[in-house]
């Protein structure tokens, strides 16, 4: 063939392969990583529906968290990020559909006054896992850094031994065998303006908003540069930080799921299905059923 045969069935190929879209994800397993790694972007209501991928992707962090118990796994996932970047949301749709037994979500309130007087990182060492567990934080011990610093609820000294102790303490989290992950979800000060907005104006979603949120809106730079300064020092090879786009609720729970899954190796030890066995009653008789205090039935 000569060189303008060549070229000719080359172009022809990769005319094809801009022509062709990104399939969505089909349900399936190779039996030991869990098909998570293909590459191409998936448009949200056009090659995929969140609901759908939703739905699929929690089917696959069934058969994580069955793995993570199987092989006594112990996985940390810290989320950190703005106020209303979508934190909350991401961890309710990665846990309804699992086991609170083995995983289960630490959202700790202010320290108390004893609390105050330990050393920092102790009320948090209580809540890591054991095997075969996996914790997700809602905030953590980078409240120190973030919020604490800003707001001058720690002292200078109190802020640069954290700085320095905590690269240490990760590091020796992931000696002992801890899986450790950082999330930050990233949003822009419009889109954290928008939600601002929704909450204040939705009563089932005003209880999200503390006075610490409506202050912190003075502190919108500090705690930008707050941000940065904390990523310098404990963004690690052994413990980096992983960025969420956060604009799109959707999308960033979807991608963040999908980028659990995928630093985890797990196979998929979904159990058979059962069989149930007939249901053998006795000759036990019951008490009346009037007897008992049903509640009232508004709903029919």
């Amino acid at each position: 063939m000569n060189d303008k045969g060549k070229h000719k069935n080359h172009d022809a190929k990769k005319h094809r392969h801009q022509d062709t879209k990104p399939k969505e994800p089909e349900n399936k397993s190779n039996g030991t990583e869990v098909g998570l790694h293909d590459e191409g972007v998936f448009l949200l209501g056009k090659d995929c529906g969140y609901d759908k991928e939703l739905a699929r992707l929690q089917i696959e962090l069934v058969k994580l968290q069955e793995w993570v118990r199987h092989q006594n796994l112990r996985v940390v996932v810290l989320f950190e990020g703005r106020d209303a970047a979508g934190k909350g949301g991401a961890i309710k749709r990665i846990t309804e559909s699992l086991n609170p037994r083995i995983c289960r979500v630490v959202a700790l309130g202010t320290p108390t006054e004893r609390e105050k007087s330990q050393w920092y990182f102790q009320r948090y060492v209580p809540h890591l896992p054991a095997a075969g567990e996996m914790v997700l934080f809602d905030r953590s011990w980078y409240n120190r850094s973030g919020v604490e610093h800003v707001m001058g609820f720690c002292n200078d000294h109190q802020y640069q031994e954290f700085m320095q102790s905590c690269p240490e303490f990760e590091r020796m989290l992931v000696r002992s065998g801890i899986i450790l992950v950082k999330y930050w979800f990233s949003v822009s000060d419009s889109e954290q303006e928008r939600r601002f907005q929704d909450r204040m104006n939705k009563p089932t979603k005003r209880w999200k908003l503390s006075p610490m949120d409506l202050e912190s809106r003075k502190h919108w730079a500090e705690y930008s540069r707050a941000k940065d300064e904390m990523f310098a020092i404990t963004d690690t090879k052994q413990c980096p930080w992983y960025v969420v786009n956060a604009e799109s609720k959707k999308t960033a729970r979807l991608n963040v799921i999908r980028h659990l899954l995928s630093l985890i190796p797990y196979q998929d030890l979904t159990p058979e299905p059962l069989t149930l066995p007939p249901l053998e009653k006795s000759k036990y008789v019951r008490p009346p059923m009037h007897e008992q205090n049903f509640i009232p039935e508004v709903y029919r």
